[in-house]
């Protein structure tokens, strides 16, 4: 039997909607973690790697909602993500007490810059929820292009230190070279863990190792990042 049922939604966005889909414990009623993903450039919710990291996360009874937001423009991207953030915020049927933000390449890059704006705002729907951030394969540079950094660091830098953060990133990542995310983490006043996948691409490929198994060492430490982080703001709730 599994442990979570999932469910197609249309997020409201303008005059438009946005494609998603939950994916739900099956105790739903015990649910007080969620986590909202978004894929990378080119791709969309149903990317490999991003449906099984929302399928482990609800394995481990936490509520997952992964969405498609095809544009390259990041002001757009963002503002769709806001739109994700509000419409799960204003769900009656589940008592989320913390969420985090998450996605995979442009999708974490949005998702950082969305955790700055909320973590800024003196008010919002949902303020207090925001719990975390977790970046997949953060594209630190543009290929070859490593100056690039400056401009795409700015999100991550301004970060509260009261903010947790997880970078899962591989060692041969052409997008987000080693040396430079760690300069960058060394000068971050967030709360950060960096996961290295040994031998990793941008799309946390590695040659000669079967990918499911990549894929449960990511979601292994996705998950129990983000179980650690809901229990740490649980206390600080109450």
């Amino acid at each position: 039997m599994e442990k979570f049922v999932e469910e197609v939604v249309k997020v409201p966005f303008g005059v438009k909607h946005l494609d998603a889909t939950l994916c739900v414990p099956t105790k739903a009623e015990d649910v007080s973690r969620a986590v909202l993903l978004t894929h990378g450039a080119g791709g969309d919710m149903n990317y490999k790697h991003l449906v099984s990291v929302a399928r482990a996360l609800a394995s481990s009874g936490a509520l997952c909602l992964r969405f498609t937001c095809k544009s390259l423009n990041m002001p757009y991207r963002v503002k769709a993500y806001n739109a994700v953030w509000e419409y799960l915020t204003t769900l009656e049927k589940f008592s989320i007490r913390h969420i985090f933000l998450g996605g995979r390449s442009m999708g974490s890059r949005a998702a950082v810059a969305l955790a700055r704006q909320l973590s800024e705002a003196s008010a919002g729907a949902g303020a207090g929820l925001l719990a975390g951030v977790i970046c997949l394969s953060f594209p630190l540079q543009r290929l070859g292009q490593a100056h690039a950094h400056r401009q795409r660091s700015k999100d991550l830098l301004a970060l509260p230190e009261e903010m947790p953060v997880l970078i899962v990133s591989g060692t041969v990542d052409n997008l987000c070279y080693r040396a430079l995310l760690e300069r960058v983490v060394k000068n971050m006043k967030a709360a950060v863990d960096v996961h290295w996948l040994e031998g990793g691409s941008h799309g946390l490929a590695v040659r000669g190792r079967p990918e499911e198994s990549v894929f449960d060492e990511v979601n292994s430490r996705v998950v129990t990042w983000t179980t650690k982080h809901g229990v740490v703001a649980a206390h600080e709730q109450d």
